[in-house]
């Protein structure tokens, strides 16, 4: 782990407990949401905490730094061993930052449903 990027620490049952809550929580508010840019920013904002969760069981705390949802992506597709959460993950992570730093964002349902069964996808085999 890169440590301009990750700190060692040590989470207890009940903080791994309550980051796991957090995970599920983005994903019942994506999940009940059928506005595109709401249910796409809880769906990747799901995918980001699912990465937060899976580091924090191997003793790690990501560190709030420019580039740390690319680092945070990169990891969670290498601990599930799934080259897909890294195509799939950065193309979310560049159309999140595409809508939220520009004016020309905008977020299909079609977009926003896909990336939403992945994500869940992934909930589901946690």
């Amino acid at each position: 782990m890169d440590k301009n990027f990750f700190s060692k620490q040590t989470f207890s049952s009940e903080e791994l407990k309550k980051l796991l809550q957090s995970v599920e929580k983005h994903l019942s508010i994506s999940k009940k949401n059928n506005e595109p840019e709401v249910k796409f920013h809880f769906t990747y904002m799901t995918l980001i905490k699912i990465g937060i969760y899976l580091i924090a069981k191997k003793g790690y705390r990501i560190k709030s730094r420019p580039g740390h949802h690319k680092l945070l992506i990169e990891n969670l597709s290498s601990i599930l061993k799934n080259e897909d959460i890294m195509l799939i993950g950065d193309k979310m992570r560049r159309r999140r930052n595409m809508d939220f730093y520009s004016a020309d964002g905008m977020i299909t349902e079609t977009e926003a449903n896909a990336d939403f069964e992945f994500v869940e996808k992934i909930y589901k085999n946690l």
